[in-house]
Formats: structure tokens, sequence, C-alpha cells
């Protein structure tokens, strides 16, 4: 059949191959079958499942061929981002090179903090090296934005600290997990 309108007709396409159940949706699953990092690895669950909820307009876990559109175009622009950091090109980002994305994104980050987070994110591997893969620069990224928009709900005069009670706090965290 022929694209919905406002569809890209090759999305539909994709669409209709990665919706293994035919069932008119993409699940957790399906999507996770059908993306892979450019060392051929599949897209991390959690990553996935992000990705879902975001573009999951009737919050029942799936995504209808609109969502999944709206998804490829999102993963495009992340993949466009990823390879312009990829400075060397090896298909994965480096520690410095996280941390020249994140000072180009605007984010004020200390070489611990980005560290910590290449230890979380990171393939486990022997590699004295640690890097990490689109799917996870996509989740890393997306958190980031979604936990400094609530720091920002709290710091109104922009000085970059704020004072929170526990729950203020893991009220603020729970509520941005996406």
């Amino acid at each position: 059949g022929n694209a919905p309108p406002g569809v890209d007709p090759e999305a539909f396409s994709w669409f209709q191959t990665v919706d293994t159940d035919h069932s008119g949706f993409i699940s957790v699953k399906e999507l996770k079958q059908a993306l892979v990092n450019n060392n051929w690895s599949s897209f991390s669950d959690e990553t996935c499942l992000l990705m879902i909820n975001m573009f999951d307009k009737t919050r029942s876990g799936r995504i209808d061929v609109y969502g999944f559109s709206a998804l490829l175009r999102f993963i495009q622009q992340w993949r466009s981002l990823f390879q312009q950091y990829d400075r060397d090109q090896s298909g994965s980002i480096s520690f410095s090179e996280l941390q020249q994305a994140f000072s180009q994104m605007g984010y004020n980050l200390s070489p611990q903090f980005s560290q910590l987070l290449l230890a979380r994110y990171a393939q486990r591997s022997p590699n004295p090296n640690p890097s990490i893969q689109l799917d996870r620069f996509i989740h890393i990224c997306m958190q980031l934005q979604s936990l400094t928009d609530a720091f920002r709900e709290k710091d109104t005069a922009l000085v970059g600290n704020v004072r929170l009670s526990y729950e203020d706090f893991l009220s603020m965290v729970v509520t941005r997990m996406l």
C-alpha cells in the first residue's frame, strides 16, 4: 500500500518491515531488532524504550507509523551529530570526543562527570579506552537534556545551583525519566 499522508514512503516501507507481527505498531522488541550501531550491535533495550516512550502519544508502549516516521527523523539528526563528534571516524565516541561534544552542546561538565557517564554507558569490553556507540550517545544526551530542563525550572536565577529537599530531587528525577 501507499504511505499515509505526512509519512515518508521510505519510512513507511521500513515500518512495514519492522512491524513483524503486522499489528500496525512497533514495539520495543521490534524496534531493537531494526536499529543497529556503527559496529552492527543492536541498540540497547534502555534506549529503545526511551525512544518509544518519547514518540508514543497514547502511552501504549508502542508507536504507530507516524511515531515511527518521526523517530527515524530524530535518529537521523542524532546520527549526523554523532558523526560530527566522532572526529577520528572510528564509529564510536571516545572520552575526549564526548568532552568536546558536551562543551559544544553548551554543557559545562567536569572531566570526572564525563568519565562517569562513559563508564556507565560504554559497552563492557577489555578495551582500556572505553567509547560509546550511537544508541548510548542518544541516551546520554536525551537524559542530560531532560534533567537539565528540570534543573533549570528550579534554578530560576540561572546561578548553577539550587537547594532541594531529597524528595524534591527524587520527584525531579522520576518525572524526567522518559
